[in-house]
């Protein structure tokens, strides 16, 4: 009920660029919502007779809600090839991942069966096996709340962390990765892991874990 007065003051106090008539979407990543719907209704209703550019669409309310393209749209989430949809993962969206976050193997220990793993002994051996240290942790943005069983790739290939992740290191099971070495690159997601998977495995949203990246992780632009 403001909006007429709200946007008259800005008006009278703007520069040479005009006033964008904005919203944002609640519930747009659930095609299914009602919510959007009334969202729209009540802005339209809200800016009607008001003249300038309108944008209201998000990443989601892109692919969900074809009636809110208006002036401008505001993908985010897509630029990085992420689905921004609840109900289809990005492959399905023709949306291509464009980030990739990597460290290396750092270790390699040779664990007996009932040894534990990492703070609060978290996970226990259940038999003689291999566990790697790679070098990223909750304090290069990796999300601390990883379960044991999170996937990462060892050289291309699965594998699961076991243990709590810790401040700068994470810890794998290096069963079925015989050829394993320090130095071997693994990664936590990509093209080949999508974010959206992990993220599920950490009581997550992707947008978490892509923004969560601390500026101690260098960054590489290709």
């Amino acid at each position: 009920e403001h909006a007429l007065a709200v946007h008259s003051e800005l008006e009278r106090l703007r520069g040479p660029s005009p006033t964008v008539l904005m919203s944002h979407f609640a519930c747009a990543d659930n095609p299914l919502n009602p919510m959007t719907q009334r969202q729209i209704q009540a802005f339209d209703e809200a800016v009607s007779g008001i003249p300038g550019p309108v944008s209201l669409a998000n990443s989601a309310a892109i692919l969900n809600f074809p009636g809110s393209h208006r002036d401008f749209i505001r993908p985010g989430i897509m630029l990085y090839g992420v689905s921004p949809s609840i109900s289809k993962p990005a492959a399905e969206l023709g949306l291509d991942p464009v980030m990739t976050l990597q460290c290396d193997l750092i270790a390699i220990n040779q664990c007996k069966k009932g040894d534990s793993i990492g703070y609060g002994a978290a996970y226990r051996c259940s038999q003689d096996m291999p566990v790697g240290v790679a070098a990223i942790g909750y304090g290069d943005g990796y999300p601390r709340q990883a379960k044991n069983g999170t996937p990462v790739l060892l050289n291309g290939r699965r594998a699961e962390i076991v243990g709590h992740v810790s401040m700068d290191m994470i810890t794998i099971d290096l069963r079925g990765h015989e050829r394993a070495k320090v130095g071997d690159q693994v990664t936590l997601w990509g093209p080949d892991l999508p974010v959206e998977e992990v993220s599920q495995w950490c009581d997550a949203i992707p947008y978490q874990l892509i923004c969560g990246v601390t500026a101690r992780v260098k960054s590489v632009v290709c």
